[in-house]
């Protein structure tokens, strides 16, 4: 009986006695809106030091604030009779009320932090801010007392969940947060939360990007402010989210070097391809008709290499300019407008009529005074012919043209251009050299007949791409228009009527055409390759355009060739093509999350492969047997 009373008035102790602390977790500060106290990691201190936290269980609808609030807010605070550390805190939420962006906790939350000049009783008085539509300030003084004792709240002090950055981080003035090493196929979303305020605008977005050496998350760093450190809070494609601590190191150097030389080699290369060929061959022969006289030489050169240039950096600054209005426009998104496509494919027509000397070209009264403006044209005409073409080290260039600054970018879209006419400014700084190109004569009028060809199939050509994206109708309002073009340049009392055929193009209206396809291939949506790798089944994905020849060349010569076919049905390979002949906002997400601005892309994604294989844009058998072998 005297046991069992001394029971009863232990536990009635207990229950009239809350403020006292039992064990190695004191009572619990309870209100509507929270549950807190006070635990400790051992129930001993050892050396004056002990692990100590704070738990909190919060109300669903609210929350308190993490070590940098954002833009409002105040994060837990503590002191007492011991030496306290700094609070760790887990990574946050980003909580968005109208024009105000906090940094928030919510749930269950813990609160490390370590405590040293320890003896058996620590007092801790602690205050925090607990906010749903309002906030309430809540404060309140906790004892634990340390017995000796095994603590059984030893398991809430799990490991940090934020962990250093494994990956070299790196940022540029202009907010360029880099993380090299992580590719589209590992990050889906990303989101930094600076460590103190005042380093970035909280209310700006983040842009998230890949280049060739990793992920890039565009940052607006606030004015004179820090350098951003803090947390990175990184997404997989399964929805796994891992933070970062990430302290990066501030890059002045022109970091995009690397690219612009990637853009001059594709330029260069670009040369030899099917868009670009035939005008440089109409470059050589107007050139071989000065005679090897060096002064008109140099000047017809540097003419070509202005309008190439000039054109370039233009077509940068509208890729730019989109880009700044929100708008996704990758290399060649011109062409996604069968208006434009129809106004390409008439001037194409009206450059092989001249060429096969039905009219010949002449120039504006104003511009004929100006020194090679028919070389100036020319490089014009290259860049537009160039548009349809993808060559090698282009697509990466591009990607980090379209996320790069302004300046950056330009001067990617400047080393383009100069690889472009790298060839026709050989001659300019080395005329001598022009000694050696045939002499004047009969063959030029052959030659130039012959490079009218090439001119009218590409007519041809995109009127087979206007088929695609306007059908018939659109094919119909072309044909009208070349046949208006033809009889203006034949007549000159009809070059009003080549004005009315301009007006046909406008009459265009999207209409059902043909859609691009593979043998034995599906129409590529996100929401598919999801379900096929789900399944377990391999994946190759053929991003492609009728508008982009490079495309064309590979399916026609690669991948709709027999022994390929054999072998996607040898290793069960769902082929998926993405057409993005017109805009298509999954296909231009597929492309930016592999680094790429533009088509052809090639992806192969093995059996449970959380990365794809990326193939070259010029493709050929072996290449993709090497990747199917994967």
């Amino acid at each position: 009986m005297r046991l069992f009373a001394v029971w009863v008035w232990v536990m009635l102790g207990g229950a009239l006695l809350p403020g006292l602390a039992f064990g190695a977790a004191s009572p619990w500060f309870v209100t509507p809106r929270d549950q807190v106290r006070l635990i400790s990691k051992s129930d001993m201190a050892v050396g004056g030091a002990v692990a100590l936290a704070l738990e909190y269980k919060i109300a669903p609808g609210w929350h308190i604030y993490w070590s940098n609030p954002g833009d409002a807010g105040l994060p837990p605070q503590i002191s007492g009779n011991v030496s306290a550390g700094a609070l760790a805190f887990p990574p946050p939420e980003l909580l968005v009320q109208g024009p105000v962006t906090d940094y928030v906790l919510s749930g269950h939350v813990v609160l490390p932090f370590s405590a040293t000049h320890v003896g058996s009783q620590v007092v801790i008085n602690a205050r925090w801010l607990v906010c749903a539509d309002v906030c309430v300030p809540e404060q309140t003084r906790f004892v634990l007392h340390l017995t000796g004792g095994k603590s059984a709240q030893a398991n809430l002090f799990t490991p940090p969940v934020i962990v250093p950055s494994p990956f070299a981080v790196s940022i540029t003035p202009d907010g360029a947060l880099r993380l090299r090493g992580l590719g589209p196929g590992q990050v889906s979303a990303a989101r930094f939360f600076p460590a103190q305020a005042g380093m970035i605008k909280t209310d700006a977005p983040q842009r998230l990007g890949f280049d060739a050496a990793g992920m890039v998350l565009r940052l607006a760093l606030a004015p004179h402010g820090l350098p951003p450190a803090g947390v990175l809070e990184l997404t997989d494609p399964a929805g796994a989210m891992q933070a970062l601590a990430v302290k990066p190191m501030v890059v002045t150097a022109p970091v995009h070097l690397p690219y612009v030389l990637l853009a001059f080699l594709g330029g260069l290369i670009l040369n030899l391809m099917p868009c670009v060929f035939p005008v440089l061959a109409i470059k050589a022969l107007a050139m071989a008709r000065l005679g090897g006289a060096r002064g008109h030489i140099r000047r017809e050169a540097l003419g070509y290499a202005g309008g190439v240039v000039a054109s370039m950096l233009g077509l940068g600054l509208v890729m730019l300019g989109l880009r700044g209005l929100g708008v996704a426009a990758g290399w060649g998104f011109q062409f996604q407008s069968p208006w434009f496509v129809g106004l390409i494919a008439l001037m194409f027509f009206a450059i092989g009529l001249s060429l096969l000397g039905v009219f010949a070209v002449q120039m504006p009264g104003v511009l004929r005074h100006v020194p090679a403006q028919g070389s100036f044209a020319t490089g014009v005409l290259a860049v537009l012919t160039a548009t349809p073409c993808t060559a090698p080290f282009m697509g990466g260039a591009m990607a980090a043209a379209l996320g790069a600054p302004v300046f950056a970018a330009l001067g990617i879209f400047l080393g383009l251009g100069l690889g472009l006419a790298a060839p026709v400014l050989v001659l300019a700084m080395a005329p001598g050299l022009a000694a050696r190109l045939p002499r004047p004569g009969p063959w030029m009028i052959r030659l130039q007949r012959a490079l009218g060809v090439p001119m009218l199939a590409a007519c041809v050509w995109l009127g087979w791409v206007l088929y695609h994206q306007s059908g018939w109708p659109g094919v119909g309002w072309l044909a009208v228009g070349a046949a208006i073009l033809a009889v203006a340049v034949s007549r000159p009392g009809w070059r009003v009527a080549a004005l009315a055929s301009l007006l046909v193009l406008p009459m265009l209206r999207e209409a059902p055409g043909a859609t691009l396809s593979l043998p034995g291939s599906a129409p590529y949506t996100a929401a598919r390759l999801a379900a096929l790798r789900a399944a377990g089944r391999p994946v190759f994905i053929d991003a492609t355009a009728a508008w982009c020849v490079t495309c064309l060349v590979n399916e026609a010569t690669t991948l709709a060739t027999p022994p390929i076919q054999a072998a996607f049905k040898a290793h069960h390979v769902a082929v998926l093509v993405a057409d993005w002949t017109d805009k298509n906002p999954q296909i231009t997400a597929l492309l930016a999350a592999n680094g790429r601005s533009g088509v052809p892309l090639y992806l192969y994604y093995a059996p449970g492969a959380v990365v794809p294989v990326v193939l070259p844009q010029v493709l050929d058998d072996a290449v993709v047997a090497v990747a199917l072998g994967r």
